[in-house]
């Protein structure tokens, strides 16, 4: 709430990732939002969905025990157009798996909408370092590329051959020093398998402790990233988070889409119904 943690284990919106220069134009009017990133906006701005309270809408036990959180977000908020309900239900299955369902209502105006859950992974445990060691594969055959701002550059990228090229299995500190500053950069899910609507987006192994992670999705992209900006933060039990002591995979539409008419579109409109949903699905493999 107060801003001293990266988005540890929350919601972002009502857009995800980086807007450029803080602005777009829908429907023939300007927005500004507030900038929070260099120059630009990211992740909804400066009291973005991170930092307000969500209402506990319901809870369920049982065999698959669920929880769903929900929000009200204002005309204006944030410079935002439009009423928007905005909801996200985790629900726990018994088969080792955690199910992310978000939805988003537009009541009076179209606008931009891309949620994001910004958990960092660390399958070796809390407080185990960094995840240099951990494998990662993600079922992307070109990324967004970025400028120097870190906004999309409206190319779709082909990564074969390249350092950004995580179709096969690769360990993440065997390349992440060709990349400046680290992996922090949109994959577009292109290549893999799909069942029930979802597409197989990622995997993530860790050698130390046998444990696996599939991340399957109906989203567009993936961005992942390494923890670049981590610097020392003080979490639970007064651990020390460093650089790289997590990664994340933020399921999403495209970074700056409103701003690229060659991305897929994020504008939902009144009668429409955003639906993003992640499927968290946890192995040990050794």
């Amino acid at each position: 709430m107060d801003g001293s943690s990266p988005y540890f284990g929350c919601i972002v919106g009502r857009v995800a990732n980086r807007i450029k220069n803080g602005g777009f134009t829908l429907s023939g009017q300007h927005y500004n939002l507030p900038i929070n990133n260099g120059p630009n906006t990211l992740h909804g701005g400066k009291i973005g969905f991170d930092k307000v309270v969500w209402k506990v809408e319901e809870q369920k036990d049982g065999e698959n025990p669920s929880v769903k959180f929900s929000y009200h977000s204002h005309d204006g908020e944030q410079g935002f157009p439009g009423d928007l309900d905005v909801s996200a239900t985790y629900t726990l299955s018994g088969n080792l798996e955690l199910r992310l369902d978000m939805e988003a209502v537009p009541r009076n105006k179209s606008t931009p909408v891309s949620l994001a859950q910004h958990t960092y992974w660390n399958l070796a445990g809390h407080n185990r370092g960094d995840i240099l060691n951990h494998s990662v594969q993600i079922w992307g055959s070109h990324v967004t590329p970025v400028d120097e701002n870190l906004i999309p550059t409206g190319e779709l990228f082909p990564v074969k051959g390249t350092a950004f090229d995580l179709t096969n299995e690769k360990i993440v500190g065997s390349t992440i020093s060709e990349v400046p500053g680290g992996y922090d950069h949109n994959y577009v899910l292109d290549c893999g398998e799909s069942v029930d609507g979802l597409k197989h987006a990622a995997k993530v192994k860790d050698p130390s402790s046998s444990r696996v992670l599939d991340l399957w999705t109906n989203a567009p992209g993936v961005q992942f990233y390494t923890g670049n900006f981590l610097d020392g933060i003080v979490g639970k039990e007064v651990a020390v988070y460093g650089k790289h002591a997590g990664l994340c995979l933020e399921t999403q539409g495209f970074p700056n889409a409103v701003n690229q008419a060659n991305f897929p579109s994020i504008i939902v409109s009144p009668g429409e119904v955003y639906r993003h949903t992640m499927v968290f699905k946890f192995s040990v493999q050794s």
